[in-house]
Parts: C-alpha cells; sequence; structure tokens
C-alpha cells in the first residue's frame, strides 16, 4: 500500500506540473497581447468540434492560440521553448491520429487567423496561409482563371495536405501540390522566420516537401497559379456485385492513364450490418468536357448513378464535401502497390480488396461503423513530373506505375477504439504481406514503395512513413541541421525521424 501511494501522489503532482506549465504558457501568450481562447468560450467549442474524428475533438487543450502572423507564432515558439511542454498545431484539422494536430492538456496552435489567398499576376504565383481549406482557396480564385494544385475535398485543410506531399486531381497534370510550392515561410525550431525555396535554405526547401511537421511550422506557401475555366466532374455509383470489374477498370486506367487532365478516386463502402455495399467514384477533368474515350472503361460498366457534369473547380470541391462522414471517430492507413501485370492482375487485385472486405465485415456489428477502401492511380507520368519540378522527400522513380491503396472506418463510440485499431493493422499489413508474397512470386514487380503521408488519406500512427523512403538519410540531416535540440521531435506528434 505505500508503494502504491508513493505512485499516486508522484503521478498527482506531475499532473499538476503539467497543468500548471501549460496553464503558465496560455497566459505568457496572452500577455503578450495575442488572440488566445479558453474553454468554455464559442470560439474553443467550435474549434474543437472542427475535427474530421470525434476522437481528436475529445482531447481538450488547455487553450488555443490563434497567431496572425508569422512573427505572432515566433513568439508562440519562444514562450514555448521556454515553458518546455507538449504542443499542437492544427490546419484543417482532417488527420485522424489522435495529438498529431490535436491535444489533450497542452496549448494548441490555430492556423485558422493565417488565412491569406493572394494572387499575384505578374509571377503567375498564390500566396496561401495553412489555415485555409482547399475550398477556401478555390473560392477565392474563382474569378481570376488561375487555381493551385490542391486536395480533391474542400473541407481538407492546406496546412498538413502541402507537407505530405499532397495527392490531387491536378496531379498528372503538374505534380503534387508540393512540387508546386515555389517558397514556404516557416517559423523554425529557433523561433527565427525564414523563406526556404531553390535558393534560399534549398534543403529545408526539398524537406519540408513531405517532411511533415519535423522541421517548423509552416506560415505561408507560395505557390504556382495553373490556368483553368470550366471543369467537369461528379460521381460515379455502382452496387457492391460490381468488384470484378471495376479492379479491373482501375488497373487499366492506371496502366493506360489516358489524359494527364484527369482524374479518379474509385472507392468501395460497406456499412455497419452489411446495410450499404457500393462503389462510388470521384471523377475529374480539367476541362469543360472530357474527350471521348477518357471514361469509358468505367462507364461501359453500367453506374447506377451519374452526376457528373460541367462546373467551376470550386463547385466540384464543395459538392465532395459529402464524403466527410460528421460525429465519428475515424481511423485511416494506407498502402502503396505497384501495379499488377493485366494476366496478374485479377488476382492481386481481388486478394487485396477481399482482404479488406472480410477483415470489414469482421467489425460491421461496431456501432455507426463505414469501411472504405479507395485506389488511387499514382501512374509514372506522376512521377516524372514530380522529378521535373525538382522532386521531393517522396522521391517516386518512373519505373512502375502504382496505387496508393487507402482503408478508412469511421464509427461513433470509444468503446471500439480496439476493435477497430485491429482490424485497421489487419488491413495495412495483410495488404504489405500480400503485396510481398506477390513479389516473391513474381506476381508483382519489385519496386520502391514509399508510404503517403497525407491527402485525402493519412498513414496510420503506427506505421513507419520515414523507414519506407529512401530519402530518409537526407531528411534527418536536415532535420538536425534545423532542429538540432529535438524541438519538434520531443514535443510534438506526428511521423518522425
Amino acid at each position: 500500500m505505500p508503494s502504491y501511494n508513493a505512485a499516486f501522489y508522484a503521478s498527482t503532482i506531475f499532473a499538476y506540473l503539467i497543468h500548471s506549465v501549460a496553464a503558465n504558457t496560455c497566459s505568457q501568450v496572452g500577455a503578450l497581447g495575442l488572440n488566445i481562447k479558453r474553454s468554455p468560450s464559442i470560439e474553443y467549442l467550435t474549434e474543437q468540434n472542427n475535427y474530421w474524428s470525434t476522437g481528436c475533438g475529445a482531447l481538450k487543450p488547455a487553450c488555443i492560440l490563434y497567431p496572425k502572423t508569422a512573427n505572432e507564432v515566433s513568439a508562440i515558439v519562444q514562450v514555448l521553448h521556454d515553458n518546455n511542454e507538449t504542443f499542437a498545431v492544427k490546419s484543417g484539422g482532417h488527420n485522424p491520429n489522435e495529438g498529431f494536430a490535436s491535444i489533450q492538456g497542452g496549448p494548441l496552435i490555430s492556423t485558422k487567423e493565417l488565412n491569406e489567398v493572394t494572387f499575384d499576376s505578374t509571377s503567375m504565383t498564390v500566396r496561401v496561409g495553412p489555415g485555409n481549406d482547399w475550398e477556401d482557396i478555390h473560392k477565392a480564385l474563382q474569378d481570376t482563371g488561375v487555381t493551385v494544385v490542391g486536395g480533391r475535398i474542400g473541407e481538407v485543410g492546406v496546412g498538413g495536405y502541402v507537407v505530405g506531399g499532397g495527392l490531387s486531381f491536378l496531379s498528372a497534370e503538374y505534380g503534387w501540390a508540393a512540387n508546386n510550392v515555389v517558397e514556404f515561410e516557416v517559423v523554425l525550431a529557433n523561433a527565427t522566420v525564414v523563406t526556404a525555396s531553390s535558393k534560399s535554405h534549398p534543403d529545408l526547401y526539398k524537406a519540408l516537401k513531405g517532411g511533415g511537421n519535423n522541421y517548423g511550422i509552416v506560415t505561408a506557401y507560395t505557390m504556382v497559379a495553373h490556368p483553368i475555366g470550366q471543369i467537369w466532374g461528379g460521381n460515379l455509383m455502382f452496387s457492391g456485385d460490381k468488384a470484378p470489374q471495376m479492379l479491373a477498370a482501375v488497373r487499366n486506367f492506371t496502366e493506360n492513364y489516358p489524359d494527364e487532365k484527369a482524374g479518379i478516386i474509385m472507392t468501395a463502402e460497406l456499412t455497419a450490418l452489411g446495410a450499404v455495399d457500393i462503389w462510388i467514384m470521384f471523377l475529374f477533368y480539367d476541362g469543360p468536357t472530357p474527350p471521348p474515350g477518357v471514361f469509358d472503361m468505367f462507364t461501359n460498366i453500367g453506374p447506377i448513378v451519374n452526376n457528373c457534369k460541367t462546373r467551376s473547380y470550386y463547385d466540384l470541391l464543395k459538392y465532395n464535401d459529402f464524403a466527410v462522414v460528421k460525429g465519428s471517430i475515424y481511423t485511416i492507413t494506407t498502402e502503396t502497390v505497384p501495379l499488377p501485370s493485366f494476366e496478374n492482375g485479377a488476382e492481386v487485385m481481388g486478394a487485396i480488396y477481399n482482404n479488406w472486405r472480410n477483415t470489414t465485415k469482421g467489425i460491421l456489428g461496431v456501432a455507426g461503423v463505414i469501411g472504405s477502401i479507395a485506389f488511387q492511380p499514382i501512374p509514372k507520368r506522376l512521377a516524372r513530373k514530380a522529378r521535373e519540378l525538382g522532386g521531393d522527400l517522396i522521391d517516386l522513380d518512373d519505373d512502375v506505375d502504382r496505387i496508393v491503396i487507402e482503408f478508412n472506418y469511421s464509427y461513433l463510440f470509444d468503446i471500439d477504439d480496439k476493435t477497430v485499431d485491429q482490424a485497421t493493422q489487419q488491413l495495412y499489413k495483410g495488404t504489405r504481406n500480400l503485396v510481398t508474397g506477390f513479389q516473391q512470386s513474381g506476381k508483382l514487380p519489385d519496386a520502391y514503395l514509399p508510404l503517403f503521408m497525407n491527402d485525402w488519406c493519412e498513414s496510420y500512427f503506427r506505421q513507419d512513413y520515414f523507414a519506407r523512403l529512401r530519402t530518409a538519410d537526407f531528411a534527418r540531416g536536415v532535420r538536425d541541421q534545423y532542429d538540432p535540440s529535438g524541438f519538434f521531435r520531443d514535443r510534438t506528434k506526428g511521423w518522425k525521424l
């Protein structure tokens, strides 16, 4: 009993000290005149409700800080240095990994007020702040005749998306979103504000393109502006029994990528007790109508719904927000698969799909569960375009076509966290084992298969993102140069080197 009491009192004192430090940070930042909100203010509660996953919103920060400039972010970082505590930075709140953009008890830095959208027609660039969602940016640019390479759902935030690489409907045409960044304005671990570009801090510039939150807090992105007019897009829906045709079609589309202006996401959905069993496709074409034949391999299967039409890019991204299921806990994980040959396609694609389907059927009793698998083509032309634009940490080669596969569960109650966690692990581990087995049998090519950090999909917190990057040594060296004390490594959660 005495040892128990000692442990109890020690833990109580530790918790008190942590709370006191957080409270001190909140007070010190408030004393600087910066915008700060605490519970139960409306702003605080609204921010906490603005996570895609309620599991993240359930974590309660001691306060929420709203810097409006890079210098204010710098001031916050300096206070955090002095108080030596854990913190988090939030952009759109899309990442479902708890603690990555959310925090219990510590300060949360919201980038909401860093919401600049400025088009410079002379340089053909757009300066955007990390506090924007992509629909905010496209709405602001609607009448300019230009766009930037960004997310495929309007409610996805800018911040984490870009430093994770950023897969876009425009990526086959223009590369990852990160390849389209001309400059990063970033607050470093020592609280200095620098501009990272191909000419200034070029090593940091490259590391930020796929390096996540390891190097600093980005306060602005200057991105290439691309011309755009009316686009075409929407959804096709198919019954669940169309799996063989759908899998064959996405394989063929990826290998024979018909047009760099085209983009797709192909998903299958299963819901609690098997009430819904469907395929939903997201289609995009950078033009008012796609040429004949671009999407025929899908439309020939016979969709039960086809709402694709000519519209503005903003309208499409805003419409795609329907895919966000509010009021649920999320887990998301990914795997990268080399494209199988036509001869082996049915076996390989079918095995991956069946692993998802069988695993998901095993948890359909979980309250409110929705299971989703998404197939996202990464054609060779995307890899070539990324390299032409200076490269990034992902460092794809064009030796093979690839498909990034996302697995997504949403469900209602945290009592099911363990069950869903086990199923999520079975999805990415099972897929990885299938890929390895097919490579050993010669049914899949050996290939470099990095994980994908951020976009519509994320790696799961249990996955080791950097272990799968062949640029990890470079990334680590840049981190050690710009954050030698491990400020972001030790004080924030995320995928760390």
